[in-house]
């Protein structure tokens, strides 16, 4: 085997799939950046807000949970600990806002990655979607993961959730 033709073919390789990424991040990154800064996303969390009720979470969690969706968890990250740290969203509504978005993070970015190596965009999303919605509910109907009335987690029987 020519190990110099391979190292040529996949380095090749490597950066045409770079650049590709490239292609869809930056134009991704800049949209969500004009977003941001024009507060499209405080329009739509005031949108969102009522469909919270389902999980029992207040309406001060759609931003931080909207900020995760559409920017991801790390760039999401800056709205959700500003969030947590002001105190203008509970514990049990952070913790939902983070099970939702282990699933359910970077939409946009995620689905347009997933297009370029040819993945169905609606699947991606209703997939996505579909789930983080059904273990989000059903994290939010379990009496042991809730803090109680001092700050601290609640033992559990052991039995589970």
């Amino acid at each position: 085997m020519d190990w110099s033709a391979f190292a040529v073919e996949a380095a090749g390789g490597s950066a045409k799939n770079v650049l590709i990424m490239a292609s869809i991040i930056i134009p991704i990154m800049i949209l969500l950046e004009l977003a941001r800064e024009k507060r499209i996303l405080d329009h739509f969390s005031k949108k969102l807000a009522p469909a919270l009720k389902v999980f029992g979470m207040s309406p001060e969690a759609a931003f931080p949970l909207l900020a995760g969706m559409v920017f991801g968890i790390s760039y999401g990250a800056g709205v959700i600990i500003d969030s947590a740290k002001s105190g203008r969203v509970s514990w049990r509504d952070m913790f939902l806002v983070n099970v939702f978005l282990a699933i359910c993070h970077a939409m946009i970015e995620d689905t347009a990655l997933f297009l370029a190596v040819g993945a169905d965009p609606l699947v991606i999303v209703v997939g996505r979607l579909g789930l983080a919605v059904v273990i989000t509910y059903l994290v939010s109907r379990s009496k042991y993961f809730d803090r109680n009335n001092t700050g601290t987690i609640p033992k559990t029987t052991g039995k589970g959730l």
